[in-house]
């Protein structure tokens, strides 16, 4: 009999010993493979992670492995070091980490059969890369010329400067050398075009995609192609940074500023982060690509004070020869009267794209009908009463939605208080809008694209094929229209209600609008036919939009990274939340006062910061209250020793039964 040590996926800090009996001929080269193990009452899949000597507990009360699952190779060693770094920087349970990066179906206790599937392949039409621009033949020079083994590059490109075919010549480059690429994408479904790019330049290489709209049977598929070499090239959404991949040789993190790599439940990763770790780790290059990086990012690139933990690679120009940057103006609209939300001046230029048969995009990126319902008379609004949010009125489907926890209601005929007829829609979003410009241009066909409109992967698709179609002249679209996308009939973007995000409460808010609007603006003028952007605001004169105008992203994030050494955020310190959820606002900020005067958190006073405990700006989410505590250094190594401690400290404050805590390093919603 054999002691085998297994990690489950359980939010537990250890792992669980189990004997092995000599019929399942279990040894070190096992060591990375999934078991069977009675868990409680029931069965659960494990990995095992060591063959000890010794147990600390006494040999009789260790249970028996059920069963040992021979179907795939031993996880790698490369890939238990991933895993370690990633639950020892985010402060997460290890095994449940181990665990949680495996596909659905090799984390179950009866995983699938593996068995060919026989279908039918889309026809590939090979082609034939476009030649390069002088920008782009410096810019892979300057990647190819630094030499072997790990550098983590920041390709600075503006929008329509050709970044995917850098990448292109990359994933070449690297299937030429024998090795796999991992290709990171923020969102599967707003980068169809990539998916469909890389398989047409590299039919032969066995491409596979990982991300959430696959089934179960197909992620697994997909993931044991990557794992055993057969698929060449991996192109998916954050948790593809996890697959293990045994002939790795490159990582590309396209639109690596996106806050979608960040992981908000479970252990709260960046896999942007962990993807310039794994490469490092790995000893291979790293391409971070992006029309407007992260402030982070870009300080690792930039930041003279300190030795630059990136290379800096610039594409300043559009790739197709007389294509430029579309012209941007500023509408000030405290001196115009609007007509439903739009300026004359963004009416008259959306007449000229109907009279010269080309498409106009109207940014909102507010979806529905209107924000809120309100009555005037008593002052009700539609409130959700599981969130401390407003409901969003959909009038398509009659239907009040609350976007934060999904709880929905039907639109009432009069005021739930006052028993008023009269209550009225109150702001605007992307159904009104929609509504508006269809009763203005009553002749135009209005394609409206949010994610009402494209729930599925398929429908999104559908949309953006009527967009190349020609079949839209005036687009309605939220965020999802602001990458990715090259439409070239598209010369007009119109951009209204932005405002809101200049003064917001979270000081990340101008870096994300300033990304928003340099992406929504660079869908326009991307072929031959001139560009033109036109912002409404009230604020004509604010720094942002004077940097949006001249398209200098550099001046902008300079000017930003200033104001946050003055005030001491990010990247210039060091962060982490502790957040608490209750049915009471009382006994969640009772937990994290409780946290916060522990004697790990007294002892580790120099050089650590904990803040006052406040409720979350969206206090109240589904059902619960919400509050947190902010902790923070100007060392991240000081940081991480503190955290280590603490968190065992916090795990063992009694806290009432309902309320639920979890630790996030490296935070971005506040």
């Amino acid at each position: 009999m054999h002691i085998v040590r297994v990690a489950l996926n359980l939010p537990l800090d250890r792992f669980f010993d189990y004997l092995a009996s000599e019929h399942l001929k279990i040894s070190a080269a096992d060591i990375g493979r999934r078991v069977v193990v009675s868990f409680g009452k029931g069965v659960k899949s494990g990995i095992i992670v060591a063959l000890p000597e010794a147990s600390d507990l006494p040999v009789g009360q260790l249970k028996a492995v059920d069963s040992i699952l021979r179907d795939l190779p031993a996880l790698p060693a490369d890939w238990f070091r991933l895993t370690e770094f990633c639950a020892s920087y985010y402060h997460a349970p290890l095994g449940e980490v181990m665990l949680s990066t495996l596909p659905a179906g090799l984390r179950r206790v009866d995983p699938p059969k593996a068995r060919t599937i026989r279908r039918r392949e889309p026809e590939i039409v090979a082609q034939v890369p476009p030649e390069l621009t002088v920008e782009q033949e410096n810019a892979l020079g300057a990647i190819g010329n630094a030499g072997g083994g790990f550098c983590a590059y920041l390709l600075h490109g503006v929008t329509g400067s050709g970044k995917t075919e850098i990448y292109l010549r990359l994933v070449d480059r690297a299937l030429n050398a024998g090795k796999q690429a991992l290709l990171l994408v923020p969102e599967i479904n707003l980068t169809p075009q990539l998916e469909s790019r890389v398989a047409a330049r590299f039919p032969a290489a066995g491409l596979v995609s990982l991300h959430s709209e696959l089934s179960e049977a197909a992620r697994t598929r997909n993931w044991r192609a990557a794992f055993e070499g057969r698929a060449r090239v991996v192109l998916g959404t954050r948790l593809a940074v996890f697959t293990p991949l045994p002939d790795l040789g490159l990582i590309v993190v396209d639109e690596e500023h996106d806050s979608s790599f960040k992981q908000q439940d479970g252990m709260r990763y960046s896999a942007r982060d962990v993807a310039v770790f794994r490469a490092h780790e790995r000893g291979v290059p790293i391409i971070l690509g992006s029309a407007t990086p992260s402030l982070e990012s870009w300080a690792n690139a930039t930041d003279h004070g300190t030795p630059n933990r990136y290379t800096l690679v610039s594409l300043r120009r559009r790739a197709v020869e007389n294509a430029r940057l579309p012209a941007v103006q500023r509408i000030d609209t405290r001196s115009e009267k609007l007509q439903d939300g739009l300026s004359g001046a963004l009416l008259m230029a959306i007449e000229k794209r109907l009279a010269r048969g080309e498409q106009s995009l109207v940014f909102l990126n507010r979806r529905g009908y209107a924000p809120v319902l309100a009555c005037a008379a008593c002052g009700w609004i539609s409130r959700c009463q599981r969130c401390a949010a407003n409901l969003v009125l959909h009038l398509a489907d009659r239907r009040l939605r609350c976007h934060h926890c999904g709880f929905e209601s039907g639109v009432p005929t009069l005021c739930p208080t006052c028993g008023n007829q009269d209550i009225h829609p109150f702001g605007r979003g992307t159904q009104r809008l929609e509504a508006n410009l269809a009763e203005r241009f009553p002749e135009a066909r209005i394609l409206r694209v949010d994610r009402d409109s494209a729930k599925s992967r398929k429908q999104w698709e559908a949309l953006v094929e009527k967009i190349y179609a020609g079949e839209a002249d005036i687009l309605v679209g939220t965020q999802m229209l602001a990458k990715g996308h090259d439409f070239p009939r598209l010369t007009l973007v119109g951009v209204i209600g932005a405002d809101a995000a200049l003064f917001a409460a979270d000081w990340r808010a101008p870096e994300r609008l300033f990304a928003q609007l340099m992406q929504v603006a660079g869908r326009s003028g991307r072929a031959e036919l001139a560009g033109e952007v036109l912002v409404q605001t009230q604020f004509p004169d604010h720094p942002l939009y004077a940097a949006l105008v001249k398209h200098d992203y550099p001046a902008y994030a300079a000017e930003l990274l200033r104001e946050r050494q003055l005030a001491g955020f990010p990247p210039y310190a060091y962060q982490a939340m502790l957040r608490a959820e209750a049915p009471e606002m009382a006994q969640a900020l009772g937990f994290l006062s409780a946290a916060r005067a522990c004697k790990q958190a007294d002892d580790a006073r120099i050089g650590v910061t904990l803040y006052d405990p406040v409720p979350m700006r969206l206090a109240r989410k589904a059902g619960f209250e919400r509050g947190q505590l902010l902790v923070e250094s100007p060392s991240r190594r000081v940081l991480q020793a503190f955290l280590g401690e603490w968190r065992a400290a916090v795990a063992g404050i009694k806290a009432p039964s309902r309320l639920r805590w979890h630790l996030e390093v490296d935070p971005l919603e506040f």
